[in-house]
């Protein structure tokens, strides 16, 4: 006669079972995670490429955060730009981009808003995959450095600027994963995200900007309104944010090897800009007075 086992015995058998199941959950928790930073370093290497195209076909200006808004809104044909597949209105840097490399970001750009979702799947974080919104995206442009539009008295902030003027290349940070302003916030402060929200709080808040890490008191700051909380980047990958450099190469960093200083609570505060400088040294982001 066969002996059946005991419950004693299959007890045991669940807990060993358990106890294994517990072992390998992390792990493969952690391989997924690798694996969407894979994807997400693959998504920037591709934009990279679209941003270096851009200059070399702009007489080497590096591409503005978002163009300037002329009057008349999207009824002013000056404030329509071409994204590979038709006309956008006034689109951000990423959109920009992609036009160069054939990764256009919507099936069908239009010119009467500027918020739209992405259709393109290489615009979209597979970490923060429900991020579309142009406005509230996953990956923030170091516009302030490299190319800040937006108009204070007549005068842009900081356009033109040539790629040429970046002394160190390899150490300057083009664009990164951003929280967007939610990183003025405590963690416990921190609000979800908002597809065409604006909530200050909410994470993705105006993501396509990204600050530096150290600003002033007389320059721009995140939305560019009066008031405006900061951005900084979204350490979304393992604890490790994924960035792209202007020499065309990608790496995932942790945020205080990027220059920015947290408080125990997860609020970003003035660090360093010596990678976003252009200089590899740490400078005053551009006046915007």
């Amino acid at each position: 006669m066969k002996r059946a086992f005991t419950l004693i015995e299959l007890l045991v058998v669940v807990v060993i079972i358990g106890v294994l199941a517990s072992m390998l959950l992390p792990v493969l928790s952690k391989a997924k995670g690798l694996a969407r930073e894979i994807n997400c370093v693959s998504n920037q290497k591709q934009l990279i490429l679209g941003w270096q195209m851009h200059n070399d076909d702009n007489d080497d200006i590096m591409v503005p955060g978002r163009h300037s808004k002329y009057a008349g809104g999207s009824y002013n044909s000056l404030n329509w730009y071409d994204v590979g597949n038709g006309k956008k209105y006034r689109p951000r840097w990423v959109a920009t981009m992609g036009a160069y490399v054939g990764v256009y970001a919507f099936r069908r750009p239009v010119i009467e808003n500027d918020r739209q979702d992405y259709d393109n799947k290489v615009y979209l974080c597979p970490s923060v995959y429900d991020w579309a919104d142009e406005r509230n995206s996953a990956y923030g442009y170091n516009h302030q450095f490299l190319g800040n539009a937006r108009m204070v008295g007549g005068r842009f902030i900081n356009f033109p600027v040539k790629q040429s003027s970046l002394y160190a290349s390899s150490g300057t940070v083009v664009a990164a994963d951003c929280m967007g302003t939610a990183a003025a916030f405590p963690k416990e402060g921190r609000g979800r995200y908002q597809n065409n929200g604006k909530g200050l709080n909410a994470v993705g808040n105006h993501g396509w900007t990204l600050d530096p890490p150290r600003l002033t008191a007389v320059s721009d700051i995140g939305t560019g309104d009066p008031g405006s909380p900061r951005t900084a980047v979204d350490p979304r990958h393992n604890r490790k944010v994924a960035a792209v450099f202007a020499d065309g190469h990608v790496a995932s960093r942790f945020p205080e090897q990027l220059g920015y200083i947290r408080t125990s609570n997860g609020l970003f505060i003035n660090g360093s800009n010596q990678y976003f400088s252009g200089r590899g040294v740490d400078l005053d982001p551009p006046n915007k007075y």
